[in-house]
């Protein structure tokens, strides 16, 4: 039997294409208005936040995601909180990275580290009127072809090629990396304390099996040895404030200004944090950073300064190295 009776009409049929095809145009049309508005207001997310104000080569709003993250990483872990430790049989020979202010063999009796910004100064017996008047020697530069033949040794030049520092008015030009010159380097005419290494050494020794996390994405177990860092700030402790806190940072950096580093207070008062002398078990090489650098496990590599020349307690929070090229100021793990 043939069911055709059942069926509508033609005309109610194409009515209800009508509709639908109508329908269908206005969903067409909004979505292609939505979609052409989500690409505007992306092509307008993506132009602000590409050509904002700069801070440190980086985009304001990046910048401050950066600056959200270390908050929020902050309220989350623990900055006191211990790095893992290691058997001393997992050391590793330590690789050779970082040679930012390293290019000249320091001679080692010309080294004095240059503290500021201690509570009592005068009644120090390292106190003097000038800290920047100190000059330290270095030994002339050797030509080479191969920089990675450089001798790792604290007798003998490294060579690096193109001489580091050009003399201006006897003065050893200061910054000459890519990051330029430190906001926060010391002015002429700084008072403060030039404390040799056997002074540094004199507090108690600590040794740390602890893993060293480069930002380029290799790590190694190192054996370091050194003054804890929370001691040294004990031993010089920095003028507090008229409300009686301490300063919030400490800025440190090698003895040609061509890197530096900013730290908060904490970071440094960590109990792992070192003033390192030796690695795997001998005295700091020229290439590791010798005489004296830091360790601070719980922070990424490009914190952690090699031939410290200058620590000075600040409240203000001081230039970076490599935050003025990008990098996050915070390097938490």
């Amino acid at each position: 039997m043939s069911d055709s009776g059942n069926k509508p009409p033609a005309d109610d049929i194409d009515a209800e294409n009508a509709k639908v095809l109508s329908a269908s145009r206005k969903h067409t049309r909004r979505s292609f208005a939505l979609a052409a508005l989500g690409a505007v207001a992306g092509y307008g997310a993506y132009r602000w936040v590409v050509y904002s104000l700069a801070d440190g080569m980086q985009p304001l709003p990046r910048r401050r995601a950066f600056q959200t993250n270390a908050e929020l990483s902050r309220a989350i872990f623990d900055e006191r909180a211990l790095a893992p430790t290691y058997p001393l049989s997992h050391a590793e020979r330590p690789r050779v990275n970082g040679r930012i202010g390293l290019k000249q063999d320091l001679l080692a009796d010309s080294w004095r580290l240059q503290l500021v910004g201690v509570a009592n100064e005068t009644s120090f017996p390292q106190y003097v009127p000038d800290v920047t008047a100190w000059e330290y020697a270095y030994q002339p530069p050797v030509r080479s072809d191969d920089p990675d033949s450089a001798q790792d040794t604290m007798s003998k030049p490294i060579a690096w090629g193109d001489e580091p520092h050009r003399e201006r008015a006897g003065k050893s030009v200061r910054g000459l990396e890519e990051a330029g010159p430190s906001r926060s380097t010391l002015p002429a005419g700084t008072p403060g304390l030039l404390i040799p290494l056997a002074d540094i050494v004199r507090l108690p020794k600590h040794e740390l099996v602890t893993q060293f996390k480069c930002i380029e994405g290799w790590s190694q177990i190192i054996h370091w040895g050194g003054v804890r860092m929370a001691d040294f700030i004990e031993a010089y402790p920095p003028v507090r404030k008229p409300d009686g806190t301490l300063p919030r940072y400490i800025y440190m950096e090698t003895p040609n200004g061509d890197y530096y580093v900013g730290y908060d207070l904490n970071v440094c008062r960590h109990p792992q944090t070192l003033l390192v002398t030796e690695m795997d078990g001998q005295p700091l090489t020229q290439i590791h950073g010798a005489p004296l650098r830091l360790h601070a496990p719980t922070k990424y590599g490009y914190k952690q300064i090699k031939r410290i020349g200058v620590i000075a307690y600040a409240d203000m929070k001081p230039d970076d190295y490599w935050t003025k090229l990008g990098y996050d100021w915070y390097a938490g793990l």
